[in-house]
């Protein structure tokens, strides 16, 4: 039995839940419950981002004092994390007095790495982040992720000198000791580790009142970046308590737009506090609405929870789990998701267990569930990450099933009277779809533990109403 520590990015709680948010959850649930059902002891991290301009003038405009607009939408992500299924052990918030008591405490572990410089650069408000001057030229001056142009700010910060790890950080990624998905990004992030500046760790207080204080400064707050990139380790309890039984972490699920930060920042942070980095960065790409990026001013976002409300989690768990690619830019249209919950929820998976209890209950055949283990193909596809691989080869056992079914005409047995050939024939189908069952569970817990429990009856009998009934 291995010990599996799985974190998630933390959102800003700015907005409400989106579908970005929903797959940094729902890679990481899927992740947990195999490691699980593998017989392995997971800690799995959630929480939200509480500190920063951006939350203090959302809070303003929206009329509220920022604890209680802070309560409120952390709660959202919390209920929306449970409306997804999704499992995490530990939630933490930025805003968690045990975590401000400890970030300050790490600040003061880095400080041989903190030095004091004023500084004059291009700034994006929505990122929190100053850009380089290549950079800002190859964007044309505007953010590519919030399409907004660029500030300028001059102001007199505190700096992380990512300098003294860039070598150490470049030979984790080569080397594989800290392996980022898919492959390709490591090139990316080698690229801008060579052109990466001393980051910027903290903002005047008069420019961001919003944050946990600086030791020894009350005229500074911390960044955010390294705020918020430090609960990954405060969850644990470091710097006061002993945190090696979970760290590092096994993986950390982050969207490609901020591996960066998780790939850079980030580990200069761990290896000023001598601490190892984490096993694996896991990033994935966004999902576009009709083959285009989301966005407000567009007018295309998805509500999340209008999908979840239209089909049911599971249908939700199963578009974005085997429909979005685990590593790509994937797209959404509801045309694309009706017809993954009719042609293949309701029709291959549904009918098949329909039509598979109908047969044993009416010809009266004994089945005894068998236990069952993972295939080995899948075993390859889930370690690897590759979950897309992983629920692709569970399908397939619903569709060669369900082929198998109508070549071996099983209710042509029953006509005949041919007894002991029907109840090998049915057994062996119930057999196969609980295999597939089995390995569908991380991906669709709710239905495959209906599945399961229709056939550890005494007496098995098709389910009163569809699985998954059709508009």
């Amino acid at each position: 039995m291995s010990k599996i520590y799985i974190t998630t990015a933390i959102p800003y709680v700015n907005g409400t839940p989106h579908i970005g948010h929903a797959m940094d959850y729902l890679l990481s649930d899927v992740y947990s419950r195999y490691h699980k059902m593998s017989g392995d002891e997971v800690r799995f991290q959630a929480g939200t981002d509480e500190h920063g301009n951006k939350v203090f003038a959302k809070a303003e405009a929206s009329g509220l004092d920022v604890n209680d607009y802070v309560n409120e939408n952390s709660q959202k992500f919390r209920d929306f994390i449970e409306r997804l299924g999704v499992e995490p052990t530990d939630f933490i918030r930025t805003t968690d007095k045990d975590h401000e008591r400890r970030c300050q405490m790490i600040w003061q572990k880095l400080s041989n790495h903190i030095y004091s410089d004023s500084y004059e650069g291009w700034y994006c408000e929505g990122c929190e982040n100053f850009v380089t001057e290549k950079e800002y030229s190859e964007n044309n001056g505007i953010c590519p992720d919030h399409q907004k142009p660029y500030q300028r700010l001059s102001e007199k910060n505190y700096y992380l000198r990512i300098s003294d790890f860039k070598e150490k950080i470049r030979s984790a990624i080569e080397s594989g000791e800290m392996k980022i998905l898919p492959e390709f990004r490591a090139k990316e992030i080698i690229n801008l580790l060579n052109d990466s500046p001393d980051v910027s760790i903290s903002r005047p207080r008069k420019n961001l009142s919003w944050g946990i204080p600086v030791p020894g400064d009350d005229s500074q707050v911390m960044y955010v970046w390294l705020d918020a990139l430090s609960n990954y380790i405060t969850v644990l309890g470091y710097p006061e308590q002993d945190i090696s039984e979970w760290w590092p972490a096994s993986v950390e699920f982050v969207g490609k737009d901020i591996l960066r930060f998780h790939a850079i920042i980030w580990p200069a942070m761990l290896l000023g506090l001598g601490l190892p980095l984490p096993k694996t960065l896991h990033s994935h790409g966004y999902i576009l609405a009709d083959g285009q990026k989301m966005s407000k001013s567009i007018g295309n976002v998805v509500d999340p929870i209008e999908v979840l409300d239209a089909h049911g989690r599971d249908a939700f768990r199963y578009y974005f789990l085997r429909h979005a690619d685990t590593f790509m830019d994937s797209d959404f249209t509801w045309e694309k998701f009706n017809n993954a919950y009719n042609n293949e929820l309701a029709n291959d998976l549904g009918n098949l267990v329909q039509r598979l209890t109908t047969l044993i209950s009416k010809n009266n055949i004994a089945y005894h569930k068998k236990d069952n283990n993972f295939s080995p193909a899948y075993v390859e596809a889930m370690n690897e990450m590759n979950f897309n691989h992983a629920i692709e080869h569970a399908w397939s056992h619903i569709q060669d099933l369900n082929k198998a079914i109508n070549e071996a005409k099983p209710w042509e047995l029953a006509k005949n009277g041919e007894t002991e050939k029907l109840t090998q024939a049915l057994t062996m189908f119930a057999d196969k779809l609980l295999h597939a069952n089995y390995e569908l569970n991380p991906f669709l817990p709710d239905v495959a533990a209906k599945i399961d429990d229709i056939f550890s009856s005494e007496k098995i009998t098709p389910p009163a109403t569809p699985l998954f009934p059709k508009n």
